[in-house]
């Protein structure tokens, strides 16, 4: 037998402070994220603290499904701002859902954003199929990441 979840990571460096980025973890930004082939709507954005919940709807070729992330803790030092969000309610063929969202501060004007991905599927041969696909609409975060920050937000 496989490992029972997969990970995911991707890093971007981006010419803005640490908390500049922190302020900029809104609905807009989030919206901004979406991978290219997916229709997304988002129903509800509390924000980044524990307790808050992120629902959508979310589909591609015609099926859609619902989803929702609930932040399950947060954390934040003078060098690093961290949150993370488990799904609560998770299309299938996904099981588990946890996503590590992380900014370091590099220097006064940078910093580093990582997303941290674990995810499991019904079982460990789907937990490999979904590799693929969810590694692609994660990919494309770093370049969105250095676009959105280089804009002035």
């Amino acid at each position: 037998m496989g490992k029972p979840f997969m990970k995911i990571r991707f890093e971007a460096k981006v010419s803005k402070s640490l908390s500049l980025v922190k302020n900029a973890f809104n609905h807009e930004l989030f919206l901004s994220l979406k991978p290219p082939i997916m229709q997304l709507k988002l129903l509800r954005f509390d924000g980044c603290k524990p307790g808050d919940e992120v629902h959508l709807k979310m589909g591609a070729f015609g099926i859609t499904q619902n989803w929702i992330s609930v932040i399950t803790s947060a954390k934040e030092t003078e060098q690093e701002w961290q949150f993370i969000d488990e799904g609560k309610v998770i299309p299938w063929p996904l099981l588990k859902w946890k996503h590590v969202h992380s900014v370091i501060a590099l220097s006064a004007n940078e910093s580093l954003i990582i997303d941290d991905i674990e995810y499991e599927g019904v079982n460990p041969l789907m937990t490999a199929l979904l590799y693929p696909s969810l590694w692609f609409s994660f990919s494309v975060r770093p370049r969105i990441y250095r676009k959105y920050f280089k804009t002035g937000v």
